[in-house]
């Protein structure tokens, strides 16, 4: 069982940067379906973006495509999320998640809207909060 740590989160003014980090141990990346999923206060886990083991594709949720990028490092038992043009929606506690046992990203289209949902299952670390306020 990989175990995951977040780090990189804190204050921010709207449309600033900020990148977090994912550091994993006990197992490698590569062989999990990785991704980072989200939570406000009072609402519900929100799937930003899963990393498919098989081919590599990255899938984002639509509320946060063409601003985040999510990266990993294999060499360093990394993953990234590099977060642009924040906005004040995006504040929440960041987490990270990895998942063996998927047999695909959980990715789902509902009319015009796609979106990731969150890795439920298998490891998650203690999550990071990201706050985006003037």
């Amino acid at each position: 069982q990989v175990q995951l740590v977040e780090s990189g989160g804190g204050l921010v003014q709207p449309g600033e940067s900020l990148r977090l980090s994912c550091a994993a141990s006990g197992s490698t990346l590569d062989s999990y379906y990785i991704g980072w999923f989200r939570q406000a206060p009072g609402k519900e886990r929100e799937g930003v973006s899963c990393i498919s083991r098989h081919d590599g594709v990255i899938y984002y949720s639509d509320s946060v495509k063409g601003r985040f990028t999510v990266s990993r490092d294999n060499a360093k038992n990394m993953m990234y999320l590099q977060m642009t043009s924040l906005k004040p929606e995006d504040t929440a506690v960041y987490y990270c998640a990895a998942d063996k046992r998927l047999m695909a990203c959980p990715y789902l289209c509902s009319g015009d809207v796609c979106y990731v949902r969150p890795i439920a299952n298998g490891s998650r670390g203690q999550g990071t909060q990201v706050t985006v306020s003037s």
